[in-house]
Order: C-alpha cells, then sequence, then structure tokens
C-alpha cells in the first residue's frame, strides 16, 4: 500500500475539517464518545475503530473515545438491544452529564434485522431517545463521520438550548 492510497479522499477530507471546526468552535475542546454494544456480530465496532487509524485520525479532530460514560458527550451504541443489555445501556445514559447525545450506529439498533421478541428489545429508540441514526450494515466511516457531524450540529443546539434556560433562570 503506498502513501497515496492510505491519504483521505477530497470528501473525507472536507469532511474531517468541517467536523474539527464544529467541535472546535462550539466547546472549545474534545468531544468524547462512548461506544456500547447491546448485542451486535462487532462488525460496527470493527468500522468504528477504523476511525482512529491515520486514514481517518478521529483525534486530530478533537474526538476521543472514553470508557467512562461520566466523562462521555456522546453514546455510540451498535446492535439490537438485547434484553439482558437494557439495564446497563440506560445505567450508561444516566451517569452520562448533560448535554448528551445518542447515536444509533448500523441496521440492528434501527430494528432493520431483528425484531422485538423474548430475546431482543429490538431498536434502540424503544429504549433510549436517539438524536442520529446512522444506517448500514455496517456503515462506512465516511457514513460515521457523516453521523458525527450530524451529531455534533444536534449538541450544539442542545448547548444553545441550556444556555438559554440558564439565563432565564438567573434572570428570576
Amino acid at each position: 500500500m503506498s502513501h497515496a492510497d492510505a491519504a483521505p479522499g477530497p470528501d473525507e477530507g472536507r469532511l474531517a475539517a468541517r467536523l474539527g471546526g464544529e467541535i472546535r468552535g462550539l466547546f472549545g475542546r474534545s468531544l468524547h464518545i462512548r461506544t456500547i454494544d447491546t448485542g451486535s456480530c462487532a462488525v460496527c465496532e470493527s468500522e468504528i475503530r477504523l476511525l482512529l487509524a491515520p486514514h481517518y485520525d478521529l483525534h486530530r479532530l478533537g474526538l476521543f473515545f472514553t470508557p467512562a460514560p461520566r466523562h462521555a458527550d456522546l453514546l455510540m451504541v451498535t446492535g439490537p438491544v438485547v434484553r439482558v443489555m437494557e439495564s446497563a445501556l440506560e445505567k450508561t445514559y444516566a451517569a452520562m452529564p448533560e448535554p448528551k447525545l445518542v447515536v444509533a450506529v448500523g441496521a440492528c439498533p434501527l430494528g432493520g434485522v431483528f425484531d422485538e421478541d423474548e430475546i431482543v428489545r429490538g431498536r434502540l429508540d424503544r429504549v433510549l431517545p436517539v438524536d442520529v441514526f446512522i444506517p448500514g450494515c455496517p456503515p462506512s466511516p465516511l457514513a460515521l463521520l457523516q453521523g458525527l457531524l450530524l451529531a455534533v450540529g444536534r449538541l450544539g443546539e442542545k448547548v444553545i438550548a441550556l444556555n438559554l434556560i440558564a439565563r432565564e433562570e438567573t434572570a428570576r
């Protein structure tokens, strides 16, 4: 593989630059992502891991993965929600500080592969409020970047809303 083969394409480069700029503009700091697998086949996780490779290099954009939900701004969920993971998923979400986002990654949390039954709860939005759906089986790294860009925009809206609420409460 030559160096040219590893270089991001023009669309990826523009998307990455836009994402990094929005993160720094909105937060002045990095954005921390917590991933949770609620019963997937692990293919979506391998695509997410590709975002850390030099080809995409999420760290240069100010995006970091964290194992601690209390440090996470964004929750990326893969897999259909199996009932044994439902409580862990809800506890993870509850531990995250406001404002927080939930991103459903792949076809499984969108309800595309498994329907609700005694083992599977089904769609993620039956358990948590979902801000962004990233379709695909698995979604490509570029689709993941586009979804993260959309999520950052939504998180920015939540930050603005929380600031307005805080100002109104202070003015009273």
